[in-house]
C-alpha cells in the first residue's frame, strides 16, 4: 500500500469513528458545534469569518451556529474592538466544559472497540496519535 492510500484510510477512519461515536453517545449536537468549539478552544477568539472558513462553512451557517452557541451559553460574541463591523466569538467557559464532557462521552464510546488491542498496538495507535496531532498542527499554523 502506498503512503498516500495509508493517508486516505486514516482520513477514512477518522470520519467513521467520529460518526461511529455520535451515533453511540446519541449526542444530538451538532458536529459543527464541537468543531467549532474545538477550534476556538486551540485558536482563541476569532472573528467570524476567520472562523467560518477555519470551520469549512459559509459565513451565514457560521452566523446562525454561533447565535445558537451564544444562546445555550457556549461562546461569546463581541464586537471586534478594530472594526465595529466585525464580530469576535470566543469560548466561554460552559462550552469548554461541554466540549470537554463531549470528548469524554466519545473516548468513552469507542473505547470497547479497542479494549482488546494489545500493549504494541496500543503503542502504535499513540505513536499515530502524536505524529496526527504534530502535523495537523503544523498544517494549520502553516495555513494562516
Amino acid at each position: 500500500m502506498s503512503k498516500a492510500e495509508d493517508l486516505e484510510r486514516i482520513v477514512v477512519a477518522a470520519h467513521a469513528l467520529t460518526r461511529i461515536a455520535a451515533i453511540e453517545t446519541r449526542n444530538e449536537a451538532p458536529a459543527a458545534q464541537w468543531r467549532t468549539l474545538s477550534i476556538l478552544r486551540t485558536e482563541g477568539p476569532l472573528r467570524l469569518g476567520e472562523l467560518a472558513r477555519e470551520s469549512r462553512v459559509t459565513q451565514p451557517g457560521m452566523t446562525r451556529l454561533v447565535t445558537q452557541l451564544h444562546e445555550a451559553g457556549l461562546v461569546e460574541r463581541v464586537e471586534d474592538p478594530s472594526d465595529s463591523r466585525a464580530t469576535v466569538v470566543s469560548a466561554t467557559a460552559a462550552g469548554l466544559r461541554a466540549l470537554d464532557a463531549w470528548l469524554v462521552q466519545l473516548s468513552s464510546a469507542l473505547a470497547p472497540r479497542f479494549a482488546d488491542l494489545d500493549d504494541d498496538d496500543w503503542a502504535a495507535l499513540s505513536r499515530a496519535a502524536t505524529i496526527l496531532a504534530t502535523r495537523t498542527s503544523m498544517t494549520m499554523e502553516a495555513s494562516r
